[in-house]
């Protein structure tokens, strides 16, 4: 993986408030379940276990269909899939990034009311879209780094 950009929070919020667009709702009827290998899944599981009830005052209501591979709070305001394919936008060495509480995320626009953020440098990519009314608010991630850095590991290990 090539070096990124590393944003800091503010830089990132102002990245984010250049977003376009606007959207009379949030609510998405469905998404797409990701189908990661077994021992992604395995991570996912965890890592759906772990996550809180509320992000950003938001309750959670996951999104159908069903599944431990993904999750939501609000009316689709927030929601994260697990074991989603390697974003394409990781290969742009342009590409920006924020880390928050210890947990780097590719920063990409997401049609034209949301944006959405996909971990680097984990056993598996989880990947948080947030609607609009978040575009300038990465609060959403800090509540979601802590489960994701307890259930899925880095990539790679530091040595002493």
């Amino acid at each position: 993986m090539s070096p990124r950009r590393l944003l800091s929070l503010p830089v990132a919020a102002a990245v984010l408030l250049t977003a376009p667009g606007c959207s009379s709702t949030d609510a998405q009827a469905s998404i797409t379940v990701p189908a990661p290998p077994p021992e992604e899944k395995a991570l996912c599981r965890a890592l759906h276990k772990a996550l809180p009830e509320s992000v950003a005052g938001e309750d959670r209501r996951d999104p159908e269909p069903r599944s431990e591979l993904t999750a939501g709070w609000g009316d689709a305001a927030i929601v994260l899939r697990c074991g989603v394919p390697r974003p394409a936008g990781m290969s742009d060495s342009a590409s920006d990034a924020v880390d928050v509480n210890g947990v780097n995320w590719l920063l990409e626009q997401h049609g034209d009311d949301s944006v959405r953020l996909t971990t680097t440098y984990r056993r598996t990519y989880v990947e948080v879209t947030l609607a609009r009314r978040y575009v300038n608010d990465l609060g959403p991630l800090t509540e979601l780094a802590g489960p994701v850095a307890k259930t899925v590991p880095p990539l790679f290990t530091e040595t002493p």
